[in-house]
């Protein structure tokens, strides 16, 4: 049995990466992070073209039909690219959300947006994620209240979704009367996250109806910790990639530093690491759309996984570069930030982990 890429998996691939290195250098990523919105139209618009915002959008909507693995393919070299686009919450989370438990007319309504780059989708799961104590959200007759915290991608969007339990989703637009919306500095500015202030908002429109879905909001969730595991790869590989090259031209004692031994030991090291992670990440993918006994389990082992692996690997390319690494000036800290808000988004590794044994029954 062939547990590799396919053929047209490898194509895109290398379509997008070749693609995002031409149209992305890191002057142009720094200068888009540095904007107010955090986002750029022609990227976004230029994603659509190639078909990347369809991936997991059915073909009667206007996408490709795809499964999950596709998706953590373009969320990886994204990640590679640092690219400051809303891929997650409108192009991973929001269609695995109207799968699960749109309405057709919901689906039809947004899908077709969706896949074309024409609508944002953010994406709300703190009630999900251990975040109950001032964020918690509640539902008084048809009017939602409360606070959601670092809601996905809800700067710019059009619409948002919210989950109040594993079960539960409403989608509200974003400029609904009585909803606030304050974006949120994280340490990645690639990226952008928001606070939701719910004071009445409504009537809620329900994904599913108020009787829910069940699991739904959970699948929004395994799908978001596959597609954050994909990310975090591609950040940790594109830092290796850098502490290579800059060990191959930095120049002490007369010779290249990647001659010495110390030196080749620690990029051997990351590349070690790195290359089991990328089958874990892959096999999540495929158990999402094709083993769903086991779909939640691997999600959670891939998201707390692939935190501390990244998180080492940019950790250890940063010293490779020496006190270079740690300047605005090297580059090397965009993938540093990126890895370390994937680290915690969703849920830490020690968080994630620990509801894996409770939902195993393990703890």
């Amino acid at each position: 049995m062939d547990f590799g890429l396919s053929e047209e998996q490898r194509l895109l691939e290398q379509t997008l990466r070749r693609w995002l290195d031409e149209q992305l250098p890191v002057a142009r990523v720094r200068e888009i992070a540095a904007s107010e919105t955090g986002a750029d139209a022609k990227l976004w618009q230029g994603l659509a073209e190639l078909g990347v915002l369809g991936l997991l959008v059915p073909e009667e909507h206007g996408g490709s039909g795809l499964g999950l693995l596709d998706a953590a393919l373009a969320m990886e070299s994204l990640a590679r690219a640092a690219a400051p686009a809303p891929f997650l919450g409108s192009a991973v989370l929001a269609p695995v959300a109207f799968a699960t438990a749109g309405t057709e007319t919901q689906r039809a309504t947004w899908l077709p947006r969706l896949a074309s780059g024409q609508a944002q989708v953010g994406i709300a799961l703190g009630e999900l994620t251990g975040r109950r104590d001032d964020a918690t959200l509640r539902v008084d007759g048809t009017r939602l209240q409360g606070r959601a915290l670092f809601a996905i991608d809800a700067g710019a969007a059009d619409a948002l979704i919210v989950a109040l339990d594993r079960d539960h989703l409403v989608l509200v637009p974003a400029g609904a009367a009585n909803l606030t919306v304050t974006p949120l500095a994280t340490v990645d500015r690639t990226r952008r996250f928001a606070e939701l202030a719910f004071d009445g908002v409504g009537p809620i429109e329900w994904l599913g109806g108020p009787a829910g879905v069940a699991g739904a909001a959970a699948r929004v969730l395994d799908a978001g910790r596959v597609a954050l595991a994909a990310d975090a790869l591609g950040a940790a590989e594109r830092a290796l990639e850098m502490a290579v090259a800059y060990a191959k031209q930095r120049v002490q004692f007369g010779r290249p530093i990647g001659s010495f031994q110390a030196v080749k030991h620690l990029c051997a090291e990351m590349a070690a690491e790195l290359e089991p992670a990328r089958s874990l990440v892959w096999y999540a993918a495929y158990a999402f759309d094709h083993r769903p006994e086991e779909a939640s389990l691997v999600a959670a082992h891939a998201k707390a996984h692939l935190a501390e692996v990244a998180s080492w690997i940019v950790r250890t390319a940063t010293e490779v570069y020496g006190g270079y690494g740690f300047t605005d000036e090297g580059d090397l800290h965009l993938w540093f930030k990126r890895a370390g808000l994937d680290r915690q988004l969703l849920g830490g590794p020690e968080a994630v982990r620990a509801e894996a044994a409770v939902a195993q029954g393990l703890a």
